[in-house]
């Protein structure tokens, strides 16, 4: 059994038009997207060719162009949009995402509004 190695993408900022007021969908905002990628690398590690692993600017450009499309309301269906994804690649055996949203409309003072999920393949 291989042991589970992790690929760490974070702080992926992307432009996106996703949330539940008109004017978020209209004026859109900024989008931060971390992700955990679990999967075993002894393979890549060994040939030292990236066809034996996840290309991770390929990953960044899908996850971009993800959250740059199609608008969603909740932040939670825009990380599993996300983690569908991810879980594409059958190599993929698990996934964290966490989509940030730190400038949510909330009244109240703070730093940042996130969600993460956690999914694993054929789950």
């Amino acid at each position: 059994m291989d042991f589970l190695d992790e690929i760490l993408l974070t702080g992926l900022t992307v432009f996106g038009h996703h949330g539940v007021f008109d004017f978020e969908r209209r004026d859109g905002q900024e989008f931060t997207i971390d992700l955990k990628l679990g999967l075993p690398l002894k393979d890549a590690a060994a040939s030292d060719d990236v066809a034996d692993t996840v290309h991770y600017g390929e990953l960044a450009d899908k996850v971009a162009a993800i959250v740059a499309g199609e608008p969603v309301n909740l932040i939670e269906a825009l990380a599993q949009r996300i983690a569908d994804a991810v879980l594409e690649d059958g190599r993929v055996q698990t996934v964290t995402v966490t989509v940030h949203k730190p400038h949510a409309p909330i009244e109240q003072t703070f730093a940042d509004v996130a969600v993460s999920i956690h999914r694993m393949q054929g789950a």
